[in-house]
Formats: C-alpha cells, structure tokens, sequence
C-alpha cells in the first residue's frame, strides 16, 4: 500500500476513496459474471431445482411451459427496469440489461457444451447456487444486476441500509414456495436450502461498506 508524510501526517490510498472501476473492468465483470450465473443455472435446471428471484421464476416458467429459459428470462424482467432506472441510474440500468441478455444467451450456449442429463438434485442445489451467488457479487460490484428482485433488494440496501442479501432471501421464499404447484415437497425443500445459501452468500459478501468500488 502506498503511503505518503505531509507535515507530520500519514496518508494512505484508503484515504483517498474509492477508485472507480473501468470501462474494461467493467466489462470483463459483466462477462466474468453472467457466465458464472448462467452455468448455475443451466446446473440448477438439470437437477429440476428452482432457485429464488425472477431467475428462478423463470427457470420454474420453463419447466412448466416448452418455453426456452432465455426468452423467459427476458420477459420476466422488463417491468423492473422502470425501478432501476428511476432508483439507480441509467448506467445500472443498462449494465443490467446487457447482463439479463449475456445470461439469456450463455445459458442456451452452456446446454450445447456441457449437455447435463442426470445431476444429484443436492449437488445441483450447492453448485449451482454458489456459482449464482459468487456471479452476483461480480455483478454488483460492477453496477449490474439480473433485473426484477436484484433491483428491488439494491434500491432497499441503498435507502435504508438493509443488506440486499437478506431482502432477497425473503422475496426468494415466495418464488420457491409457488414452486409447491410443480415440484415434489422434497425438492422445494432442497431448492430452499440452496436459496437460502445463496442469499447468505450476498449477505456475507455485499453489504453497506463493505465495498466502495463503483
């Protein structure tokens, strides 16, 4: 860390605030992101787990109708983008559209490369999990997000400093639930706990303060 003595003083780079992120850093995040997203999803679907978020409503929309998981995605999506301009700024709001359409897309690529046929429904629920939390993180510290909950979750973490992880687990809980209609008891209960491990993972790792990059 660099350091610099002015008159008896010592400042550090901490001092100096937070140093903005890149365009190219930027774009390497949103790419680093939706790619660790989309493949914890496709992984997610090929155990038939559902996830929280319109990220799991459409993966339930999917399974329920032959309707392919990106065009779901997309259109889920589209009546959140009024909150995000209005609560976070056009930037957010186009960072985020970019990123709704990076994971459209790399989720049908993912099936042409790795085609996944039969995968424990608990292993499904940890990796695939870990892998949408950890692609999250990348993508809201580069001022992104995947629409619809992540919006409403950032918007609340920023006006009143409830950690967005913790929002999102209680609207997570609504979208499982509805996951009643379709899937046997017990996967609803494994989808839960990989939920709940997702969204621990948000709390834990992007909360007021704890990163200032933007």
């Amino acid at each position: 860390m660099s350091t610099r003595t002015w008159r008896g003083s010592r400042t550090t780079a901490r001092d100096a605030g937070p140093v903005p992120h890149s365009l190219l850093e930027d774009v390497l995040g949103l790419l680093v992101g939706t790619f660790v997203v989309s493949l914890g999803l496709v992984i997610l679907r090929a155990g038939s787990l559902v996830t929280g978020g319109t990220a799991g409503l459409s993966l339930l929309l999917s399974q329920a109708f032959p309707v392919p998981f990106g065009l779901v995605f997309a259109t889920v999506n589209l009546p959140f983008f009024l909150l995000a301009v209005r609560g976070k700024g056009w930037k957010f709001s186009i960072y985020s559209a970019v990123a709704i359409a990076l994971v459209s897309a790399m989720s049908s690529l993912h099936t042409l490369f790795v085609p996944l046929t039969v995968i424990s429904p608990l292993y499904a629920a940890a990796a695939g999990n870990i892998l949408c939390g950890v692609g999250l993180i990348a993508l809201f510290r580069h001022t992104a997000s995947l629409g619809g909950f992540n919006i409403v979750a950032l918007v609340m973490q920023d006006r009143f400093g409830t950690r967005a992880g913790y929002v999102l687990m209680v609207l997570d809980s609504a979208v499982i639930a509805s996951s009643l209609l379709l899937a046997a008891p017990l996967t609803v209960v494994v989808s839960a706990a990989g939920a709940v491990l997702l969204n621990l993972i948000l709390a834990i790792n992007h909360r007021p303060g704890r990163y200032t990059g933007s």
